[in-house]
């Protein structure tokens, strides 16, 4: 039996897919442990959790305004570094009292990093999105200079003295992708083990709402820009009330933001508005989903082999985007200017043209042969201590 201890930030996206990998290493006898925002993972892990507290900021509050390289240097200076800053001592009691041979830890969660150094353990880094080794800020060296200074910064105050980038483990990174979807990997030691997909707790959702005879659209902005979303979500309203008669849509609006009437009539039955929905078994019925390009959305999507409608808000979204396109698995739309008429008809390609629904498949296949939880649980088992390794980590030096 080996111990895994999984730290992770305060983040829904980020924290799914490592939800299978706890599962499938636990059923193949292993203990699990996780290092983080007990709210988070009591939620999205259970209540039975093996759960370490980590006090986090206090969420994500950016001016709504802020996107591209303004955007990534806020949510790296307001975000990723208190957030490491604010973690560490829980993640150090955490190994104090758990006593993992291996670290799993998010990789914007550096505080996993930082103490799986201090404490001599093997780490792997855990990546829900692979824009950070894409190649995306190869136009914008000094940003990335930038954000390594940070990193030497977070290093100096934590006691650290390894030379490489905290982002990326010596012994490996999973990639919750393939490269179908995302690309080759500009950097080594990287393990394509595609989405980790597994059950998790499901809101109620009235199932008898949907009309067999119609095609289903899911439309979701993720969990951390509902303040922006108002005007999109309208508009993706309005262009599923003009398809009524051969579309149901869902939309996903957990801050509130549509009212009645933006929502649209309710008596035609062609929209549903809720906070929450059991997005995997929708996708399971799904013909589309219209999506701010998150991995997480995007990676469960294309696994279900549903074509997309991409308007990607900021962070890594621009980079999804850019890939699911690329790929031929969907259309892209501007986040920020896209009208009914636009999205409708970006919806109208996705669902009529097959070449969208033909590549959805193609990286789904993909996905699937990947290995998903199996896999990368292959590769945290390869990284466990063995009576060899212990026996020389215990001669003295």
């Amino acid at each position: 039996m080996t111990r895994y201890l999984f730290v992770v930030p305060p983040l829904v996206g980020h924290i799914n897919p490592l939800v299978g990998v706890a599962a499938e290493l636990t059923a193949r006898g292993h203990r699990v442990a996780w290092a983080g925002h007990p709210d988070y993972i009591n939620e999205l892990v259970g209540p039975a959790a093996d759960l370490y507290p980590c006090d986090t900021p206090s969420g994500l509050h950016r001016p709504p305004e802020l996107r591209g390289i303004a955007a990534l240097q806020f949510l790296w200076q307001e975000f990723f570094v208190p957030l490491a800053d604010s973690m560490a001592p829980g993640v150090d009691r955490a190994i104090a009292a758990f006593h993992p041979d291996v670290v799993v830890t998010d990789q914007q969660t550096v505080a996993g990093a930082l103490a799986a150094e201090r404490h001599h353990l093997p780490y792997v880094t855990s990546a829900t999105t692979p824009a950070e080794f894409s190649g995306s800020l190869d136009s914008v060296p000094k940003v990335a200079e930038w954000i390594a200074g940070l990193l030497t910064e977070l290093r100096a105050r934590h006691g650290a003295t390894e030379p490489h980038d905290l982002r990326f483990s010596p012994h490996g990174v999973l990639a919750f992708s393939t490269p179908e979807l995302a690309g080759q990997a500009e950097r080594p030691g990287i393990h394509w083990v595609g989405p980790a997909i597994a059950e998790r707790p499901a809101p109620d959702f009235p199932w008898e709402w949907l009309d067999p005879d119609r095609a289903l659209v899911l439309v979701s902005l993720g969990t951390v820009n509902t303040n922006v979303g108002a005007r999109f979500l309208t508009e993706c309203a309005a262009a599923a009330h003009a398809r009524r008669n051969r579309l149901q849509t869902v939309i996903v609006d957990p801050g509130g933001v549509l009212t009645d009437d933006e929502a649209g009539p309710g008596s035609d039955d062609s929209v549903l508005v809720a906070p929450r929905v059991p997005q995997l078994p929708l996708l399971e019925r799904a013909s589309a989903v219209v999506c701010h390009a998150g991995h997480n959305t995007v990676a469960e999507s294309l696994w279900h082999g549903v074509p997309l409608v991409v308007a990607p808000v900021r962070d890594d979204q621009p980079v999804i985007a850019a890939q699911v396109t690329e790929c031929g698995a969907g259309v892209r739309v501007r986040f920020g200017r896209a009208g009914r008429e636009h999205i409708g008809a970006a919806l109208d390609a996705v669902l009529t043209q097959p070449e969208h629904r033909a590549a959805a498949l193609r990286v789904q296949s993909a996905f699937r042969a990947a290995g998903g939880a199996a896999a990368a649980a292959d590769h945290l088992e390869a990284l466990a201590p063995t009576p060899t390794r212990l026996a020389e980590a215990e001669l003295p030096t």
